[in-house]
């Protein structure tokens, strides 16, 4: 099945980035699992590669496009390898939207040239500790000052994704309490310095997977936001966080995939190579039953997958048909990785093997951007149910 969403400068990045991951990331990769995350200099490299800035416009140092198929590329050449990139998948597809969307003239002459240089890494906290899913229930509070110079903002944050590293972070918070007809209502969005008084990172959490992307707590007491740092209009953050939802939920969607279509190349690699009663483990009817069936089911996401793209391109992927991407290839992933980690036996369950780490990383694909079963709630809800 040809497919026709990629190019010839789509095929020239997917060289170059293959390329890196070869000579900068596959030999130390075993040093950042062990660390818990990637090495701060590593996102300078990604700078210099030109990773961040695609999508920035070439006034602030970009590429100037508006695609985020450079961003699918990545997701298919970090998952052939095994590896991710940290946090830099936080820092481009979630905080550079609301930066484009949400920034004046100003904020982005200050925030884009450091975002593209990886000098200043993003990440977004919307969730706190007891509220998951429901964003519209967050305790943490920005109050504006009495000279109306600054906000003051207390609460915390949890499940951060590159919050250890972070040098600036969009906080999601309350600048007024839920009106009684909307209780949506007064969240806003700021752009906030993690070296500021009060800020503080709490545990760096140990997680079932993506263990080289740092995920982690985040405090704030009395911490001093300028007013220059509010993104877009006060109180409107939650009608904001919806919009970039299509997005986010289609980078999850495409990632699931592209991890189940590596799958099947380590299990293919490992049954040609593992002998079983003195044949390879590909000889035997079920391996190839098995392997054909994960086949035909990553086809069905990959088209499913490129479909969401082109429409996000377009700016055409409606909520209803982002949730059904996601939810879609996320259950193929789940279904296909764990068939392909049996067919390594016992060796599928050793880290050592990057089967075991895909399955591990994928767990959370059906969690994060909205569980499986907001998504089937999104989806019933477009069908009139």
């Amino acid at each position: 099945m040809r497919r026709t969403v990629f190019d010839e400068d789509h095929e020239a990045f997917r060289e170059t980035i293959r390329a890196f991951i070869e000579a900068e990331v596959v030999p130390v990769y075993d040093e950042w699992f062990a660390a818990g995350q990637a090495p701060r200099d590593f996102y300078h490299k990604l700078g210099e590669l030109g990773v961040f800035g695609i999508n920035v416009p070439e006034e602030f140092g970009g590429a100037g496009l508006d695609t985020h198929k450079f961003e699918a590329v990545l997701y298919e050449e970090t998952s052939r390898a095994g590896v991710n990139f940290g946090g830099s998948g936080v820092h481009v597809l979630l905080a550079l939207p609301y930066i484009k969307m949400l920034a004046t003239d100003e904020q982005k002459k200050r925030y884009l040239p450091n975002f593209v240089s990886g000098e200043e890494m993003w990440a977004l906290a919307m969730t706190e500790p007891g509220t998951g899913s429901d964003v519209a229930g967050m305790k943490t509070t920005a109050k504006l000052s009495e000279d109306g110079t600054h906000y003051v903002l207390n609460g915390a944050k949890t499940f951060i994704t590159g919050g250890v590293h972070a040098d600036r972070v969009i906080v999601c918070a309350r600048t007024s309490a839920p009106s009684a007809e909307d209780r949506r209502f007064g969240i806003s969005l700021f752009a906030v310095d993690t070296k500021s008084e009060g800020y503080s990172i709490g545990r760096k959490l140990d997680k079932l997977g993506l263990r080289t992307s740092d995920t982690a707590e985040l405090a704030f007491v009395d911490v001093k936001v300028p007013v220059e740092d509010l993104l877009g209009e006060e109180g409107k953050g939650f009608y904001y966080l919806g919009h970039n939802l299509a997005s986010e939920r289609w980078g999850i969607a495409f990632g699931a995939y592209a991890q189940a279509k590596a799958a099947i190349r380590f299990a293919q690699q490992y049954v040609t190579d593992r002998t079983v009663f003195g044949k390879p483990v590909a000889h035997f009817q079920n391996t190839k039953f098995e392997l054909a069936a994960c086949q035909a089911e990553v086809d069905a996401a990959e088209a499913v997958a490129d479909r969401a793209l082109e429409a996000l391109d377009a700016g055409e992927l409606t909520p209803a048909e982002a949730a059904s991407a996601k939810l879609f290839c996320t259950e193929v992933a789940h279904r296909v990785i764990d068939r392909c980690l049996q067919l390594h036996g016992g060796y599928g369950y050793m880290n050592e093997y990057p089967i075991a780490r895909l399955y591990a990383d994928n767990r959370v694909n059906r969690i994060y951007g909205g569980t499986s079963e907001i998504m089937k709630t999104i989806i019933a809800k477009s069908m009139g149910l």
